[in-house]
């Protein structure tokens, strides 16, 4: 198995060059927490769960796309939240993006609460696995 770091050119690059977008371990993508921010490295929208979980999984999306990958290659999530309280405006973001419809499942998941992340304003980093 050969390990590779990437960071696609369909996703802009982490800002301050602190870390690769993706592990890349033959077909399987390990995308690095992502957080809701703007190319420039600001928070998007400031405390608001929701928001940045759109944000975010458009940010997830752009990464995918540089593997030819889609949401439908995520195989797991790990989100990591500021307030379990949020996690409301999350589920409508991710049933809408990973919906059950009878025949596939959602990915598999784990979710925990934290007491703050990196930077001041972000309530959500989620991590994905996928497969492509």
């Amino acid at each position: 198995m050969t390990a590779h770091l990437d960071n696609p050119a369909t996703a802009a690059a982490p800002f301050g060059d602190r870390f690769a977008h993706v592990a890349r371990l033959d077909s399987l993508l390990l995308l690095s927490g992502q957080v809701a921010v703007d190319d420039t490295g600001r928070v998007v929208a400031p405390g608001d769960a929701g928001a940045q979980a759109e944000r975010i999984f458009e940010i997830i999306r752009d990464i995918l796309a540089g593997y030819g990958a889609t949401l439908a290659a995520v195989v797991h999530l790990r989100t990591f939240m500021t307030n379990l309280d949020d996690l409301s405006a999350y589920a409508v973001v991710r049933r809408r993006l990973f919906p059950a419809d009878g025949r596939t499942l959602p990915p598999a998941s784990t979710t925990v609460e934290v007491s703050r992340l990196f930077l001041p304003g972000a309530v959500l980093e989620v991590e994905v696995t996928a497969s492509y």
